[in-house]
């Protein structure tokens, strides 16, 4: 029996996952990713503008991101930007391109981004939860108005957790990827 509450609620819990992995793509793991950069906006003609508007960025090397903006008078505002960011990356230009290497992950260093990795999850985790319990009280309060009856409002329910652990698994698959990928050498 899948009822518009359901539906919300997954697509609700969906929105949930999709922004747990944005977090995540933030997170550099010792390999460049040009969604490091995803974060980082520019003052672009009095316009803050994400970075990825103003130019191109890429990761021609594992260890290499490549930042080429369209309008060369931006390099020193986009090499302020990156310095600014929390990412501890050193840009270097040459005029047109800026280069960014990352650099190789201490074994502390590691141990300490799984632990927003795993902090992040949680968050997730509690969100989907609340989604679950919002989603319950609706099935509660039609079965108080009756539009559903007592037994119909158990199966929304058990149909309701079974969203939820669908979900919940899902957070802990991505996590376990992003922790095997932190722990790569």
């Amino acid at each position: 029996m899948e009822l518009d509450v359901h539906k919300e609620a997954a697509s609700k819990m969906d929105k949930t996952i999709s922004v747990y992995k944005e977090e995540l793509a933030a997170i550099r793991a010792g390999r460049a990713n040009p969604a490091l950069l995803d974060r980082i906006s520019v003052d672009y003609y009095g316009q803050m503008t994400p970075l990825k508007q103003v130019g191109s960025v890429s990761a021609p090397e594992p260890r290499l991101l490549v930042i080429q903006p369209w309008d060369a008078n931006l390099i020193p505002v986009i090499e302020k930007e990156i310095i600014k960011s929390d990412l501890g990356l050193n840009p270097s230009n040459d005029g047109k391109l800026i280069r960014l290497i990352i650099p190789q992950l201490t074994e502390e260093r590691r141990k300490d981004l799984i632990k927003v990795v795993k902090k992040n999850s949680e968050n997730a985790k509690v969100a989907i939860r609340n989604t679950r319990r919002d989603a319950i009280d609706k099935i509660k309060k039609m079965e108080k108005d009756k539009e559903l009856t007592e037994d119909d409002r158990k199966q929304a329910e058990e149909h309701m957790q079974e969203i939820t652990d669908k979900h919940i698994a899902m957070i802990d698959e991505i996590t376990a990827k992003k922790e095997e990928e932190l722990m790569e050498i």
